[in-house]
């Protein structure tokens, strides 16, 4: 995590920066004076968790927490208890209180990452389950889960489909980074199979129900460990 820390005493700052820049996936972001110096910072910067001082000059911190449209997570830093409660109704991760201990800051660290996957895991869109494919002069919305095998043909592949087969103007390469990770592997040059359909692996062929398609030896071993889920086959 990206961590900005904003206070208005020097040695606030320093002990902050020593116990945070010793935790493991903590990163210093940026070292602050003010509310002012740390909105710049923001509109400039990534940063993941703010500490942040509540008794400030010009704007206190929690004034300067209540104008931000998008905040990071906050840990409040402070020699005043008596904010405890609007801390907590600001949602902040944590309320530390002034002189702040290691064994504490950790804890609130804690926190404060279980927030931040918490975070991610919403932000990130779940991954699309197909991909539209150009033909003729309409784009035709393919599956993934439809695709049998990708065959290459010098500028063309050819899509072997639960329902047939299309040409497309594209590269073995190019499609490859197309497709979703583990639902596919690459067995030859000039072909990419589909793991769902793969029911059986012989010599240098790979078997889908009614074909054998071939295996490169240059593959052999990554289709092996694929299958496997990254593991060496067992017997």
């Amino acid at each position: 995590m990206n961590c900005l820390i904003v206070d208005d005493e020097p040695q606030a700052r320093k002990l902050l920066s020593t116990y945070i820049s010793s935790i493991p996936g903590c990163v210093i972001g940026g070292v602050c004076r003010s509310a002012m110096e740390a909105y710049e910072a923001l509109q400039t910067g990534k940063i993941d968790l703010l500490f942040l001082d509540i008794k400030m000059p010009v704007i206190s911190g929690t004034d300067f927490l209540r104008s931000l449209k998008n905040p990071p997570l906050v840990i409040f830093t402070t020699a005043f208890d008596k904010y405890a409660m609007e801390g907590y109704e600001l949602n902040v991760v944590d309320y530390l209180l002034k002189p702040i201990a290691l064994p504490r800051l950790l804890q609130a660290v804690d926190k404060a990452w279980a927030r931040y996957k918490e975070r991610i895991f919403v932000a990130a869109p779940p991954a699309p389950d197909y991909t539209f494919v150009r033909q003729e002069h309409k784009l035709v919305k393919v599956l993934f889960s439809d695709i049998r095998f990708v065959e290459g043909m010098q500028n063309y592949i050819k899509l072997h489909l639960t329902t047939g087969s299309m040409m497309v103007s594209s590269t073995m390469k190019a499609f490859e980074k197309i497709l979703p990770d583990g639902q596919f592997i690459r067995i030859h040059r000039s072909y990419i199979a589909s793991i769902a359909f793969i029911t059986a692996i012989r010599n240098n062929q790979v078997e889908m129900r009614d074909l054998d398609l071939p295996v490169g030896l240059s593959f052999k071993d990554d289709l092996l460990k694929s299958i496997n889920n990254g593991s060496e086959p067992t017997g």
